[in-house]
């Protein structure tokens, strides 16, 4: 008789097998990876991963939706322990290049796998929209705080665009012989605000 499989059994093989898909993903892309390989590196037959996910597409939303939601809890974290918009900032960049730095692979399937995120997978949508709109919600409350005067959407934007650039040559081994990674961005951020500061921030005039 086969063996009956509990809701814990279930639980466990798809953990293992989004581990697995994760770190695949991350190595070899989307097109690199196939159902097939996954079943050989779990050790069970092709036709398994079949019952817990319905395709390749469909795994691949999985991880991505769970990297997305550790992220933004991670980034979350960061903020609710700052004192004000400018600590929060410098906490949550702190946040953010630690979690790239302690889950590489999750970062690249996150931000590196060139796969649509549409409404066919609702999960993906709704995680990967929480991670980007608050990427950008420390520039939105400096902004409400007097602290800068610029676009918030262009300097939260551009502040991550210059952070996703420090994490990619950091993994791509281009920082080895450079300066740390925190201290470019920090020298990063500083020039950014500096050149954003307010006019009531720089004469220590309330607005």
């Amino acid at each position: 008789m086969p063996r009956y499989l509990t809701e814990k059994d279930i639980a466990d093989f798809r953990a293992e097998l989004c581990r697995v898909a994760t770190e695949r993903f991350a190595r070899f892309g989307y097109e690199g990876v196939t159902m097939r390989q996954l079943a050989e590196a779990l050790g069970c037959s092709p036709k398994t991963p079949y019952r817990y996910f319905k395709d390749k597409a469909d795994i691949l939303a999985t991880v991505r939706a769970e990297a997305f939601s550790r992220f933004a809890e991670t980034l979350e974290a960061a903020a609710a322990k700052g004192d004000g918009p400018l600590d929060r900032a410098r906490l949550v960049g702190d946040a953010y290049l630690r979690f790239a730095d302690e889950h590489p692979h999750a970062y690249r399937i996150m931000f590196e796998i060139d796969q649509p995120i549409g409404e066919e997978h609702p999960d993906l949508l709704r995680e990967s929209k929480r991670a980007r709109t608050f990427v950008t919600q420390q520039a939105e409350d400096m902004v409400k705080a007097g602290l800068i005067d610029a676009d918030p959407q262009l300097f939260g934007w551009s502040m991550w665009a210059a952070t996703h650039g420090l994490v990619m040559l950091k993994q791509a081994g281009m920082l080895e012989h450079g300066p740390d990674i925190r201290t470019l961005a920090g020298f990063h951020g500083a020039l950014m605000f500096r050149g954003a500061l307010a006019t009531s921030a720089k004469t220590g005039r309330k607005r």
